[in-house]
C-alpha cells in the first residue's frame, strides 16, 4: 500500500483513507455485516486512515469501527494498524435533525470521552471539529484538544471545513495536520485560498467527497439516494434541474476512462491523488465491491495529457447546483 505524511508534523499513513460515514444511515440504508466486511477488508488489505464521525448514527458509526477493530478471535486487536480520524462536536436531535455545533471546551472533552468508550480505544489520533462553532473563539476548541494531546488521549489535531483566517488562527495555537473538506473533479473551490494556505503552513488535507456522494461515480442513476435520510434527498446537484446536467458530465469523463480501460469512479479517485502528494482521498466504500474498486485507483497513472483532458470533460465550475442546501452553505466558514 502506498504512503503519505499528513502535513509536516503528522502520521504516515495510506495512500487512501475509509470513511464510513455511509455505514450509518446517512446515504439510506447499509448492511451491518457488509459494512464490517469492508472495514475489515480495508484493513487487511493495508488502508490505515479510518475516518469517522460521532454524530455519524449518533455513536453507531464509532461502535462499528470499535466491533471491527477488535477483529475476533482468530485476527486478534488491530488498533495498531489503524490511523483513526474523528470528527466531533455536531449537534443533532431525536429526529436526525442538525441543531447546530458546541466547540467548548468543556464539550469538547466530553465528546472524547464518549469516544473513547464507543471506539473501545485509549487515544484517537486525529481528533478534529467538525464544523467551526461561531459562538466559540477556535482557539479556545484546539486549545482543548490540545490539552487532551498533552494528558495522551489525542495524538494530532485536524480541522474540518473552515477557512484561511481560522486555520492560521487554529495553528498558531497548535500544529495542525490536516484539514478534512471536500475535494473532486465538480468541487474545486479549495484550490483558491485554502490549498495555497495549507501548503503555506505545512498541513496536509484529507479529501471526502470525491466522488461527489456517488454522483460522479460511474454507478449512479437518476432516482436513485431517495430513501429516508439519505442525503442525496436533498443535495442541490442531485435535484431536477441539477442531475441531467451533472450526469452528462459523468458520461463525458466515463469516455476517458474507458479509453484507459479504467472505471470512471478510479479515474475520478485518481485525479484527487495527483493534485499533490500532501492530499488523501477520503473513499466511502460502503460494500467489498466499491472498496476493491476504489483501491484500483493506486494504480491509475495519469499523465499530463490524461489530466488535461480529465479536466476539458468536466470544467472546473461546470457542476450544476452547490455541494449543500443554500441554508448550510451559508454558515460553511470555508466558504467564506
Amino acid at each position: 500500500m502506498q504512503t503519505r505524511q499528513l502535513g509536516k508534523t503528522g502520521p504516515v499513513v495510506s495512500a487512501l483513507g475509509l470513511g464510513t460515514m455511509g455505514m450509518s444511515g446517512m446515504y439510506g440504508p447499509s448492511d451491518r455485516a457488509e459494512s464490517l466486511a469492508t472495514i475489515d477488508a480495508a484493513l487487511e488489505a493495508g488502508i490505515t486512515l479510518i475516518d469517522t464521525g460521532d454524530f455519524y448514527g449518533m455513536g453507531h458509526n464509532e461502535m462499528l469501527i470499535g466491533e471491527a477493530l477488535k477483529g475476533g478471535l482468530l485476527k486478534g486487536n488491530r488498533r495498531d494498524k489503524a490511523v483513526l480520524s474523528v470528527k466531533f462536536g455536531a449537534q443533532r436531535d431525536p429526529g436526525a435533525g442538525w441543531i447546530g455545533f458546541d466547540g467548548r471546551p468543556a464539550a469538547v472533552k466530553t465528546s472524547l470521552a464518549y469516544t473513547l468508550q464507543r471506539l473501545g480505544v485509549d487515544h484517537i489520533d486525529i481528533y478534529r471539529p467538525a464544523r467551526l462553532d461561531p459562538q466559540v473563539p477556535i482557539e479556545d476548541t484546539v486549545g482543548a484538544i490540545a490539552e487532551m494531546v498533552q494528558a495522551g488521549f489525542v495524538r494530532h489535531i485536524g480541522l474540518s471545513e473552515v477557512g484561511v483566517e481560522t486555520i492560521r488562527k487554529a495553528h498558531a495555537v497548535h500544529p495542525i495536520v490536516d484539514l478534512q473538506i471536500e475535494y473532486a473533479l465538480i468541487t474545486r473551490g479549495v484550490e483558491d485560498k485554502i490549498l495555497p494556505v495549507l501548503r503555506e503552513l505545512g498541513i496536509g488535507m484529507t479529501a471526502y467527497g470525491v466522488l461527489s456522494r456517488g454522483l460522479i461515480s460511474g454507478h449512479w442513476d437518476k432516482g436513485q439516494g431517495q430513501a429516508k435520510g439519505d442525503f442525496r434527498a436533498y443535495s442541490p446537484r442531485f435535484q431536477d434541474g441539477n442531475v441531467d446536467r451533472n450526469l452528462a458530465l459523468v458520461e463525458a469523463l466515463r469516455k476517458i476512462a474507458e479509453a484507459k480501460s479504467v472505471s470512471v469512479a478510479q479515474i475520478a479517485i485518481a485525479w484527487v491523488a495527483a493534485q499533490g502528494d500532501d492530499i488523501v482521498p477520503l473513499v466511502g466504500a460502503r460494500t467489498r465491491a466499491r472498496l476493491s474498486e476504489s483501491l484500483g485507483a493506486l494504480d491509475v497513472t495519469l499523465s499530463a495529457d490524461d489530466l488535461a483532458a480529465i479536466e476539458r470533460a468536466v470544467p472546473r465550475d461546470a457542476a450544476a447546483g452547490t455541494r449543500y442546501a443554500e441554508a448550510q452553505m451559508a454558515h460553511l466558514d470555508s466558504e467564506r
